[in-house]
């Protein structure tokens, strides 16, 4: 049986943490083997990442891992953050570069400029206490100057300490299967769980995958330009391309599948029920 796991992102709201329990409780029914939680650009939602891990943690008696981005935070403050996650029993964590807040201009004399220096500083500080998630991009990071390099930057993260890797949501599985064919060529064999995103809101995935560098494909483009408004035909047409692609990602024994939610259950659950990963107790 493929693992499965989900990702949220904080609420700014009272209210919306109360939903997004609700969507948790709902998502644990298919047994995930965790809940990860986003972590805003220069820490700006340290403790709303914080305080959704633990209430989802609480709802669901499952695993949570926090996202971790350096950009922005100083060593003592990332050493005080990994201390207060091992003292919760946290074990897992993804640690990535992140983005400067916007409206900021260019940070000097930054402490951490990459995620390979966070990787290695969390091996340094917690040893082996982490399992050490890292990002990885089958359509190349948008700020990379190549495959080449990104590949390279994805290789030092390995060295420095990360176990295996979750992947930016793509549509493209040939891009999927060539990643991996060049990761296994340089000699690394980490887990490398593809990332899916439900297709629920065609404005906002457009606009997110040209500011993330994920490609929507332009045959998926034209036909929900098509639907344009009409959220029914969105949600069936998604869930059938999206279904199609990960029934082709688990035939070819992917480790995992990790479900970019954007704190909605319905649309992942759709998806597992499809692939017959929902279990039937």
């Amino acid at each position: 049986m493929t693992a499965i796991s989900f990702e949220f992102f904080p609420t700014q709201t009272e209210a919306g943490a109360d939903k997004l329990q609700v969507q948790a409780q709902q998502l644990a029914t298919s047994h995930p083997e965790f809940f990860s939680v986003t972590y805003g650009a220069g820490g700006s939602t340290r403790n709303r990442t914080r305080g959704t891990l633990l209430a989802t943690r609480d709802a669901t008696g499952l695993p949570v891992m926090p996202h971790m981005a350096c950009l922005g935070h100083t060593k003592e403050e990332v050493r005080t953050i990994l201390q207060d996650y091992q003292s919760l029993g946290i074990d897992r964590i993804i640690a990535l570069r992140g983005d400067l807040p916007s409206g900021m201009g260019r940070l000097e004399n930054v402490e951490f400029q990459y995620a390979s220096e966070l990787i290695s500083f969390i091996r340094e500080e917690t040893d082996d206490h982490f399992h050490i998630e890292m990002a990885a991009y089958p359509e190349v990071h948008p700020q990379a100057r190549s495959m080449e390099s990104d590949l390279d930057n994805f290789r030092r993260k390995v060295e420095a300490g990360a176990n295996s890797a979750i992947t930016q949501y793509f549509f493209n599985t040939d891009a999927y299967f060539y990643f991996l064919d060049r990761v296994q060529a340089m000699g690394i064999n980490i887990p490398v769980v593809p990332g899916i995103m439900p297709i629920t809101n065609y404005m906002k995935l457009a606009r997110f995958s040209d500011a993330c560098g994920a490609e929507l494909p332009r045959w998926i483009r034209k036909q929900l330009e098509a639907y344009w408004d009409d959220s029914a035909s969105i949600r069936q047409f998604g869930e059938e391309m999206v279904s199609r692609m990960c029934e082709k990602l688990v035939a070819n024994g992917v480790p995992a599948l990790h479900f970019y939610t954007l704190n909605q259950s319905a649309p992942s659950l759709a998806i597992i029920k499809n692939l017959g990963l929902y279990p039937e107790n």
